[in-house]
Formats: C-alpha cells, sequence, structure tokens
C-alpha cells in the first residue's frame, strides 16, 4: 500500500515543488531528488507576480477567471442540489405516469457527451440574448442528471417504503414527507452530489479560459504549476469538509441490518 501510494504521490510533489522553482532550473533538467532541486519562496513570489499581471491593461485576468469558476461552481452546485435531491426522491419513492421512462432519460443524459450539446445550447443562450454572460453557464451546471442519479439510489436503499407509508398514515404529504423525512437522513446524499457536482464542474474544459478566449500564454512552467496548484484548493476544500460523510455515502446499501 505505501508503494502505490507513493506512485501517487511523488508526481504530486513534484509538480507542487515546481512552483517553487525558476524557468531557468527547469529549463536545465536540475531537478534534484524527486524534482526538489532549486526550491524557493523567492521563485513563488515571482511566479505570483507574472500570473497577477498576466492579461490586457496590466493584469487581473487570472484573479477574475478564478472568482468567475467560483461562483459558477457555487451556483451551480447549489442548483445541481436543488434539483437532484427531489427529482432522485421522486423516482425512488413516487409512483407516477412514465416514471420508468424519466428514469431512463437520467440515465441517457448520464452518458451522453458533452459535445453534442454544444450547439443546443449555445442557440438557446443566443435566442435569450445571454451569450457571454455567468448565469446561463450557472444554470445549465445546475443540470447534473448523475447528481439525480445517486439521489435516487440513495433514496432506495436507505429510505424503507415502510417508512414512507407510515408518514402518509398520519397524514403528511409527499412535499412534507421530503423535507420532514427525506432530507434529514440525506446527509451523505447532499456531500456526494454537492462534492460530485462541485468536481465536475471544475473539471469541466468550460473552465480552460486560456483556450475558449484564444490568448496567447506566455507564462512558463513554474508560473502555470501554481496557478494549477491554487485553483485546485477549493475543490481540496470541499473534499476535507465532506470526506466524512462521502466514505460513509459509498458504503450506503452495501449491507442490510
Amino acid at each position: 500500500m505505501v508503494a502505490v501510494a507513493a506512485m501517487f504521490v511523488v508526481p504530486i510533489v513534484g509538480f507542487i515543488a515546481m512552483a517553487f522553482r525558476d524557468q531557468n532550473n527547469v529549463a536545465a533538467g536540475s531537478d534534484g531528488f524527486l524534482g526538489l532541486g532549486g526550491l524557493s519562496w523567492d521563485n513563488v513570489v515571482y511566479s505570483w507576480d507574472q500570473i497577477t499581471r498576466f492579461g490586457p491593461a496590466g493584469g487581473g485576468l487570472f484573479q477574475r477567471w478564478i472568482l468567475n469558476s467560483l461562483q459558477l461552481a457555487v451556483v451551480g452546485g447549489i442548483l445541481a442540489l436543488v434539483a437532484a435531491l427531489p427529482a432522485g426522491y421522486a423516482l425512488a419513492r413516487l409512483r407516477f405516469r412514465w416514471r420508468k421512462i424519466w428514469l431512463f432519460a437520467t440515465l441517457l443524459a448520464m452518458v451522453m457527451p458533452n459535445t453534442v450539446l454544444v450547439i443546443p445550447l449555445f442557440l438557446e443562450v443566443n435566442a435569450i440574448g445571454a451569450v457571454g454572460q455567468l448565469w446561463p453557464v450557472a444554470v445549465i451546471m445546475g443540470f447534473f442528471p448523475f447528481g439525480v442519479y445517486l439521489s435516487y439510489i440513495h433514496f432506495m436503499t436507505t429510505m424503507p417504503p415502510e417508512l414512507v407509508e407510515a408518514a402518509r398514515i398520519d397524514g403528511l404529504g409527499e412535499l412534507a414527507i421530503f423535507f420532514r423525512i427525506g432530507l434529514p437522513i440525506s446527509k451523505q446524499a447532499i456531500a456526494l452530489v454537492a462534492f460530485f457536482s462541485f468536481e465536475l464542474i471544475g473539471a469541466s474544459p468550460l473552465f480552460n479560459a486560456t483556450v475558449a478566449a484564444g490568448l496567447d500564454v506566455k507564462l512558463y512552467m513554474p508560473q502555470l504549476a501554481l496557478a494549477t496548484v491554487i485553483s485546485m484548493v477549493p475543490l481540496l476544500i470541499v473534499f476535507l469538509g465532506a470526506q466524512r460523510f462521502l466514505v460513509r455515502g459509498q458504503t450506503v446499501g452495501a449491507v442490510k441490518g
């Protein structure tokens, strides 16, 4: 296990160390042990100065990208939760017309390549005159069929039908059952949906603003490594905060008792 862990840790350590080196050492190939040669905090300060000045009119482009990405990830994640949890509950515990068709459509949307949707989505956004604005992207990111499927599996495996029937006999409506019974036992599902939606949004090619803007990047490897490490921090924070629920959520339904 230590050897396998080292296979994953060593490249990560080397990549982070890249942010503490300068371009001359990188070009000369003076890596040292595990790529830890020539490390200096002054290199980080220099790389950060180059990143903050990247872009037209004195820079600020990288900061704008990070802020836009955070806004889209947070808003898109919230919308994914608001949409996925009720939809998953409905597919798991309600009996309505065309339920299986909706479940099949959810599975179909999960495996559909994003490239297939590029032109239809652009035409829709263009039709409402919102090209170049952030909020349509957040709404699109809130469409998270994988989150719906996760919620469906959660409510199918952790919410006994007898509990739902007892609540109905007590006079609770479907909304009351969802909010008063379904949500309180869904901490693992909420953490899973929130984490995976945040992760997938952050990993989307849509956030490769360099390619999207058609810019000729003049940043070198140390600066790019530092920018990448900074962009990983929000996802790392979300993972650490949700880790306890993620571990529990991955074992939901594994055993019965």
